[in-house]
């Protein structure tokens, strides 16, 4: 990326403004079943996972469920005494779905002590302003939701692919496999030949319309127009307009579901009863309680939560957690994203003592990890992707997301 130096800087210089004010969210976590804390040697003292996701706003029900799967995978090591000497705990830091707060709260994680790995974030250009500023202090990132290649390839990633950040991982899976596998199906399987698309124009709406272009066309299909809305919008009735005279068969959303459930029910209004396609971003419940319809359409990283055998012990942990909010569509993720940190920091510690100076061999231990998650295998590529690339089709049918399809893109 250009001019990265520059914005590390400057970023940092931002959130150091406002650390002074801020609190502390460091949670205890308690352990419960098994061994229990008192039974785990603790006289090395307390390390730090921090998590950064929007725990509140529009997106929170996707934020909070990252929050809470970091937390269970953190109360289940302490149950373990997963680390030699030490008791992991959680501190969780609020984005708001914006850059400039997520630079903060990745400011304050890097000035906390003892920090050793977060859980973070789940929007693309969130991420763009943390990365710099947690590569700068040397901590590990392991994002759970994060799907623009860029972050991990550069600008220039389908021709040039450079890591810009080393201490920069993530468990799902890429916008430039989402992107055409959506394509392959809406023109393929649903036969739809004259597509809208739609953005947001952030980072991820984006990255993803443009990949899926990109397939949609090479199918045979026509791009009849590309429209913008705004991030906060919610009339939509001068887009609409502008796509009608079209006459699409489908509308391609690049966004989230804030604005495409409400997009999707004011054009089925305007007399365009034709499915609306997402990628993960419009993938929840809160999508359809928006507007969404039957017969709307999603991609979502991975395999479903729910139907994996790796994912039961996860899925029935979290039900006896007594967490108010659900897991959502990234909540398998943060779970692996935390026990990669955890595995890791632990190989890193062994019978030692933490140390800042551990940190490149945190890393180094991190790109190395292979596991068996929630997720499937959980394993890293030399840019820090995972090499998990398994997608999934979903379908508003009766008010409720089915599977339609679960599979890789082939091309």
């Amino acid at each position: 990326m250009r001019n990265q130096t520059v914005k590390a800087a400057a970023l940092v210089a931002a959130g150091v403004l406002l650390l002074a004010a801020c609190g502390t969210n460091k949670e205890e976590t308690p352990a419960g079943g098994g061994n229990n804390q008192g039974e785990c040697d603790t006289s090395k003292g307390t390390l730090v996972i921090g998590v950064i996701s929007p725990l509140t706003g529009e997106l929170s029900a996707l934020g909070l469920g990252i929050k809470n799967s970091a937390d269970l995978a953190i109360k289940q090591a302490n149950e373990k005494c997963a680390v030699k000497g030490y008791k992991l705990t959680i501190q969780a830091e609020d984005d708001q779905k914006t850059p400039q707060v997520g630079a903060q709260a990745a400011t304050k994680l890097a000035s906390t002590p003892n920090v050793v790995g977060v859980v973070s974030t789940l929007n693309s250009n969130v991420s763009q302003s943390v990365q710099p500023i947690l590569d700068q202090a040397g901590i590990l990132q392991i994002s759970p939701a994060n799907t623009n290649d860029t972050l991990t390839k550069g600008e220039d990633f389908a021709n040039n692919p450079k890591r810009p950040y080393p201490t920069y991982f993530r468990t799902c899976t890429v916008d430039s496999l989402q992107g055409p596998y959506a394509a392959n199906y809406l023109v393929e399987k649903s036969g739809k030949k004259n597509i809208a698309i739609v953005t947001d124009g952030l980072t991820y709406g984006e990255g993803l319309a443009d990949t899926f272009t990109q397939q949609a066309e090479k199918k045979g299909a026509k791009i009849v127009t590309r429209q913008k809305v705004g991030e906060k919008d919610t009339d939509f009735s001068g887009v609409i307009a502008a796509i009608k005279p079209f006459k699409p068969d489908a509308v391609y959303f690049g966004g989230q579901y804030p604005q495409a459930g409400p997009f999707s029910k004011q054009l089925a209004g305007a007399g365009l009863s034709i499915p609306v396609m997402g990628g993960d971003g419009i993938f929840d419940d809160t999508f359809i309680e928006l507007g969404g319809r039957d017969g709307d359409l999603a991609t979502s990283v991975g395999a479903p939560t729910e139907d994996l055998d790796s994912a039961q012990a996860f899925v029935d942990a979290y039900d006896a957690g007594g967490y108010s909010e659900g897991f959502s569509a990234y909540g398998a993720f943060a779970y692996d994203a935390a026990n990669a940190i955890i595995a890791s920091v632990a190989e890193t510690v062994g019978d030692g003592e933490w140390s800042e100076e551990m940190r490149e061999d945190l890393v180094k231990n991190t790109g190395s990890y292979e596991a068996d998650g929630a997720t499937g295998k959980v394993a890293f590529d030399e840019f820090g992707d995972s090499t998990n690339k398994v997608l999934t089709i979903y379908q508003v049918t009766g008010g409720e997301w089915d599977a339609v399809e679960t599979g890789e893109f082939a091309g």
